[in-house]
């Protein structure tokens, strides 16, 4: 298996390769210092797994997984890390990488994460996964008891933000080349599916919905 590291520090490039080179069966075809260098490496080498780092100079690592798998869908990814927030593991995940390890993660871990990712399969530090559950759980909850993240048509949430952002039927009516009498139709129907009794209430159980969804996010 062709493996390009890409991270700015030499002794953790070193140490991996070092760890690497004790194994039969995985092969250190780059270094990459940069997110652009990993890019380039990518391009040029065409190796089976990039270990990506995302503090990087220049483009950083999520930056980079972005552009190599919309060019190169092939390459695997495997983001190695300090940074544990949901924010870039979700992001890391949405833009293709196929596995995200933090950097105090054991030797065995790292090479059986370089594996997994390089045979088509996707891992996570078992900090990263409890994350993870924890989060997923908590959003199926969340749309469980909120009707504005499950009950609502596409159309009904449109109009739901525009009343949040102080617009009258008029206005959400010439915004979205709807009649007047069809706009209220739709606060009719929102107004029942939240169980709410006026467009006042209705704004308020959205954004107690919203906070409650980004302080999930980040705890």
């Amino acid at each position: 298996m062709r493996i390009v590291l890409a991270d700015d520090h030499p002794l953790f490039r070193g140490g991996v390769r070092n760890l690497i080179q004790t194994t039969d069966d995985l092969e250190v075809i780059g270094e990459a210092a940069t997110g652009e260098e990993a890019v380039e490496m990518a391009s040029s080498l065409q190796p089976d797994v990039i270990v990506m780092d995302i503090r990087m100079p220049g483009l950083n690592g999520i930056e980079a997984t972005q552009i190599i798998k919309e060019k190169f869908p092939k390459i695997k990814i495997l983001i190695v890390t300090m940074l544990k927030n949901d924010k870039s593991v979700f992001t890391a995940m949405k833009m293709g990488a196929s596995g995200y390890v933090l950097k105090d993660a054991g030797e065995m871990e790292l090479l059986h994460s370089i594996r997994m990712v390089g045979n088509g399969g996707a891992v996570f530090s078992a900090d990263i996964a409890a994350r993870m559950v924890h989060y997923f759980s908590k959003t199926e909850e969340i749309e469980s008891v909120n009707p504005v993240l499950s009950d609502l048509t596409a159309r009904e949430k449109e109009i739901l933000e525009l009343i949040v952002g102080e617009k009258t039927n008029a206005q959400i009516a010439a915004k979205l080349h709807l009649s007047v009498k069809t706009v209220a139709n739709h606060v009719t129907n929102i107004l029942n599916k939240l169980q709410a009794a006026d467009r006042h209430e209705a704004k308020k159980i959205f954004k107690t919905s919203q906070n409650w969804g980004e302080s999930e996010m980040e705890s």
